[in-house]
């Protein structure tokens, strides 16, 4: 929202939202979304002209005017770009919510990294046409995203055009097979799951024997992959009974939520370019691994996963968002450290290489499952200091830089601050005496 044509920060959102996932910018309205007095298209224009000149390369954009009873609103629309967008200055951007967030060294690296390989969910798939959709699929998807967006799609093949998943001559793309195709393996057989369960805790047998217990391969659409993934792991987790007090409440090995967030992370993020790799569940005795073809998207690191969101195939997140899989873009990661946390279970361990990304979770129970729900505006390395002081009563300074030794002290200071200011934690004593409790 810009209540004015103003050519730098235009310049600025626009090379953001090229370097993200896109995005509209809607010139002549307050924050709120309220129009704020007449907007001029000319000037607009010359602000737009401006603003492409700072962009390097230029950004592509669709201009609409609307007319509103309290005056014009123009509305840019800015695409995906397959291309690494930087303004005249050098500087590169990314849109991170609602700001234009620079970016360092090594993050515009990785960015450049993944912007080489193009857009390839958006890429027609060869001899396949609107036969190899489902129409069931289709009539699913149409009636769970008319109740999510509370209007009716009108045209369905110009909403199978706009959302990316067919071209303008009517062949279905990597995104529109994989989220509507009756088989897409036919066409992407790397983008079935293999699941299998091991027998001990390594991914070998004993005595030479098989070291698995089971193995199944599933294909289908994306949604339907997550339904028989979650199926297929919750008939082999173990579900222990608790008592309560009267209450007797059952528990099982792995937390729902962390389960299905990382299925639906592993289908929806991972690298369909890699043509020799599935997603692959392995379940151990004391863990829970998913394993994602492809490195991690972007500018994304295991440092600032928490915190930042990119999505490799922006158009399967909104399918699967639309389908109710996802609950709320760019929020998955934090709630499934929090749940694990809260549970009793170690957090998540993330491991990014090159071709692959994994998360594991185990399934030891470190302490009394929480009872608290803690707020989830949380990092990481917070949920870990909670996690600490749940179990020992407290935490000082030091031994909070020894949960994160890689973390600069000063960060960790203003975590702590943040804690206290949030009214979870009150600290105790004076310089080195300090240290915090739960309050």
């Amino acid at each position: 929202m810009l209540p004015s044509a103003d050519a730098d920060l235009l310049a600025e959102t626009m090379v953001a939202f090229a370097n993200a996932d896109g995005g509209v910018i809607c010139i002549g309205v307050d924050e709120a979304g309220k129009p704020v007095g007449p907007t001029l298209s000319e000037d607009v224009e010359s602000a737009l002209v401006q603003a492409l000149a700072r962009c390097r390369p230029p950004v592509v954009t669709e201009w609409e005017q609307m007319e509103t009873p309290d005056g014009v609103v123009i509305a840019l629309k800015i695409a995906r770009s397959p291309e690494l967008h930087a303004l005249a200055d050098g500087r590169v951007l990314i849109r991170a919510g609602s700001e234009n967030r620079p970016l360092g060294g090594e993050a515009i690296r990785h960015l450049a990294a993944t912007k080489s390989s193009g857009d390839f969910e958006a890429e027609p798939v060869s001899g396949a046409t609107l036969v190899d959709f489902d129409q069931g699929l289709l009539d699913e998807y149409l009636r769970l995203r008319a109740e999510r967006s509370g209007r009716p799609v009108g045209d369905l093949q110009e909403h199978l055009v706009n959302i990316g998943a067919m071209t303008e001559d009517g062949t279905p793309t990597v995104a529109g097979l994989l989220l509507f195709g009756k088989n897409p393996q036919v066409f992407l057989p790397q983008s079935g799951v293999v699941f299998v369960k091991f027998l001990g805790t390594e991914a070998r047998g004993r005595d030479g024997l098989a070291g698995y217990g089971r193995r199944v391969e599933l294909q289908g659409p994306l949604a339907r992959l997550v339904e028989r993934a979650w199926n297929l792991v919750t008939e082999e987790m173990r579900v222990e009974a608790v008592v309560t007090g009267l209450r007797r409440e059952e528990r099982p090995e792995y937390p729902p939520f962390a389960v299905r967030e990382a299925l639906v992370n592993a289908l929806c993020h991972r690298d369909y370019r890699l043509r020799g790799r599935r997603v692959e569940i392995r379940m151990y005795e004391d863990r829970l691994e998913v394993i994602s073809p492809g490195g991690l998207p972007g500018y994304i690191t295991l440092d600032n996963i928490v915190e930042e969101h990119f999505s490799r195939n922006p158009r399967l997140v909104s399918g699967l968002f639309h389908w109710g899989y996802i609950e709320e873009l760019g929020l998955g990661i934090d709630r499934m450290i929090e749940e694990m946390l809260e549970n009793g279970h170690p957090a998540p361990v993330f491991e990014a290489k090159p071709y692959s990304f994994t998360v594991r979770l185990f399934n030891t129970i470190e302490r009394i499952p929480s009872i608290k729900k803690w707020p989830t505006n949380m990092n990481e390395r917070q949920m870990k200091a909670l996690a600490y002081l749940e179990k020992e009563g407290r935490i000082t300074n030091r031994e909070y830089r020894a949960l994160c030794p890689d973390v600069n002290p000063e960060t960790l200071r203003l975590d702590l601050v943040d804690l206290v200011d949030k009214g979870l934690l009150l600290k105790i004593g004076d310089k080195k005496g300090t240290y915090y409790i739960l309050k």
